[in-house]
């Protein structure tokens, strides 16, 4: 019974981890509503999301299943396997950072119809974070989740250069499994926010 038991508990830090998401999805639970009360108040801003954010998701999706196929892979000891499926979900995370850079430059140069004197003209309309108030909330909600991936792939390059590494003979997949949770959070954090803005835009 002592050994079911042990067995049952949770590795300490996974279980801060677990903490750090849960109080990371509190912080932008209370963006995207501090977001949906400022857009009631008027003075706001519409936007279409641009295509860069849509290739952006799909990156990510699937940087999310590489990942999990790693971990299965070092599990089952298959190294080689293990080293193509990491390196994979380190190329789609720059990947996610480079298409978010292009999200914003295609958004920057985005036109905004404006009627003058009564005809329909369309004019760069720049999205600015000092500018209208959702342009503030798109830039420090996705600007703050492109943080909390940049850490993710600082993660994925320490397991990256370990994965290479000779010297390192230990199996243990706690830290794997510890990165790939942040990851995974990170992953689906994303795609609700890509939802969000494209309910809202």
């Amino acid at each position: 019974m002592e050994m079911i038991k042990e067995r049952r508990k949770i590795h300490p830090q996974k279980f801060m981890m677990w903490i750090a998401i849960g109080s990371m999805a509190m912080a932008f639970a209370g963006l995207t509503s501090g977001f949906l009360v400022r857009q009631a108040q008027g003075n706001w801003r519409y936007y279409e999301l641009p295509s860069m954010f849509w290739y952006s998701t799909v990156a990510v999706v699937i940087s999310s299943i590489t990942m999990i196929m790693g971990v299965r892979a070092f599990k089952e000891r298959q190294m080689p396997r293990f080293r193509l499926f990491i390196s994979t979900t380190l190329v789609l995370g720059i990947l996610f950072g480079l298409l978010q850079y292009g999200g914003f430059y295609q958004l920057y140069h985005q036109l905004q119809q404006i009627r003058i004197n009564g005809e329909t003209l369309k004019q760069a309309a720049p999205v600015r974070i000092d500018g209208n108030p959702s342009e503030s909330f798109l830039f420090i909600i996705a600007g703050l989740h492109l943080a909390h991936m940049a850490g993710g792939v600082i993660g994925l390059i320490i397991v990256f250069f370990r994965a290479f590494s000779t010297r390192v003979k230990v199996y243990n997949a706690t830290g794997l499994e510890i990165i790939a949770t942040y990851w995974h959070f990170v992953d689906i954090l994303w795609v609700y926010l890509f939802v969000f803005f494209l309910a809202n835009q």
